[in-house]
């Protein structure tokens, strides 16, 4: 896209942050682990760690997310504009979804009102990251500054 920024002089600061979202999203899964050990995976119940509400369910797919995240850190090369991207929209979806649902039994993943809008201000984080980290020739770079200027 010719509105992307290709070679942003602040991309490996865009990458770190990317990187601590994935790292929070395995510490906070990690913890949620522990902490719903012993109750459905799917459960509905007062569990919370970090001030936000969760299960077992949305534990793991935490520590799956933030693996994900951390690995297209560490590999690079635009993989991790790409899972950042992705996995931004993904979450913006889930968000979503969860808070049209969070008063109702169809909360499968036990968020609270907290949950949601750390879930929200993440992924808005991870789509940033994404945005800013692309890496290109020089060649792109130069068209991305000329597209840039028409704008």
């Amino acid at each position: 896209m010719s509105h992307t920024p290709v070679n942003h002089p602040a991309r490996p600061i865009y990458r770190a942050i990317g990187g601590l979202v994935g790292l929070y999203f395995v510490v906070f899964g990690v913890l949620g682990i522990i902490v719903s050990a012993g109750n459905d995976v799917l459960a509905q119940d007062d569990t919370k760690v970090l001030g936000q509400g969760t299960n077992l369910g949305f534990s793991l797919l935490s520590v799956v997310l933030g693996a994900m995240i951390l690995l297209g850190v560490v590999i690079g090369r635009n993989l991790d504009v790409a899972i950042n991207q992705w996995l931004a929209y993904a979450l913006i979806a889930l968000g979503l979804a969860e808070l049209a649902l969070l008063q109702t039994s169809a909360n499968i993943f036990n968020f609270s009102i907290m949950t949601d809008i750390v879930v929200l201000v993440l992924a808005l984080v991870l789509l940033m990251a994404g945005m800013y980290g692309k890496v290109g020739t020089d060649q792109e770079h130069e068209e991305w500054q000329k597209a840039r200027l028409v704008l």
